[in-house]
């Protein structure tokens, strides 16, 4: 783990090999730690940086804006701060809404792009997130957070250890995330940018209006067949959304492809990244799309009686 300042905020992140740069981007009360399984083989062939999130892991909570444009800009300014030029993107669950974001906003730093049980695909999320959207869900988690509780689970964990059953790794996972809402900036933290992409009805935010601006990024789909948390049904709509992008569902797989089934996450990435070539998007390109998307409607005229 590096830490680097950034506008006076301590940013956390991983980084490791060399070669060309691949940004893997975390979720929702996550962090950098949910790559471990993918990061050191991958980084024998990429540069690998892996950020922590604002709030999340070993980063400084932001000033108060958890909006996707506000995470994208974080992420390229990190990028920015190491001096790499451009990137892979890939982003898991809110990572992924992030990946998007920053493809948008910055096509010219973006080679590819690769969403892993994505959000901003479409209004379906799991019940829990959309009922934690609501006033009063920070006593709650306060509630449901105690060191108490929190040291019951692990004394459980340990002694299931001992009896030599494992957890299975989405469990893990989901446990790794509610550990980390140890302390009201942390809780305030994922409920800020919880809020800024959820509401009660589901998810707020979507780019499926802006998804044809995709087609020439290389663009890997990931998902997992029993996901909960998002369907499966996101990914195929955005596949077939977007131009030549590649869909790869995992059978038995939930809502973490890259922690339930590394060794295929990575050989998809992989195998992904070897048989493409990094976009280069200027510009005069991204112009002409979005105008080619436009068009025009003629306001009808009244004339006077």
């Amino acid at each position: 783990m590096r830490h680097v300042d950034i506008h006076g905020h301590r940013v956390a992140y991983v980084s490791a090999g060399e070669g060309p740069t691949v940004l893997l981007i975390h979720g929702m009360a996550s962090s950098s730690e949910t790559w471990q399984a993918v990061l050191p083989a991958l980084a024998e062939r990429a540069c690998v940086v892996a950020p922590d999130l604002p709030g999340h892991g070993g980063t400084a909570p932001a000033a108060g804006d958890y909006s996707l444009g506000a995470l994208a800009s974080g992420v390229r300014d990190l990028l920015v701060a190491l001096g790499h030029e451009r990137a892979t993107v890939v982003g898991h669950s809110l990572g992924g809404g992030v990946a998007m974001q920053f493809a948008y906003q910055f096509p010219e730093r973006c080679e590819r792009l690769v969403l892993v049980s994505s959000g901003g695909l479409g209004r379906d999320v799991s019940s829990l997130l959309r009922v934690l959207t609501l006033p009063g869900a920070e006593y709650v988690l306060a509630l449901a957070c105690t060191r108490q509780l929190r040291e019951a689970g692990t004394s459980v964990g340990r002694r299931l250890g001992s009896m030599g059953i494992r957890p299975a790794p989405a469990l893990k996972e989901i446990w790794r995330s509610y550990e980390s809402l140890d302390d009201s900036a942390s809780r305030a933290a994922f409920l800020q940018t919880l809020r800024s992409v959820v509401d009660l009805g589901g998810q707020r935010v979507s780019a499926g209006d802006r998804l044809y601006l995709a087609s020439e990024i290389p663009t890997l789909l990931v998902w997992g067949e029993r996901d909960a948390i998002i369907p499966v049904k996101h990914a195929r709509a955005a596949h077939d959304a977007i131009p030549a992008s590649r869909l790869e569902i995992f059978e038995g797989v939930g809502h973490f492809p890259h922690c339930e089934a590394p060794e295929r996450f990575l050989q998809t990435l992989v195998d992904f990244l070897d048989s493409t070539e990094s976009a280069s998007i200027s510009e005069d390109s991204m112009r002409e799309r979005i105008q080619g998307a436009c068009q025009p409607k003629a306001l009808p005229v009244r004339l006077p009686r």
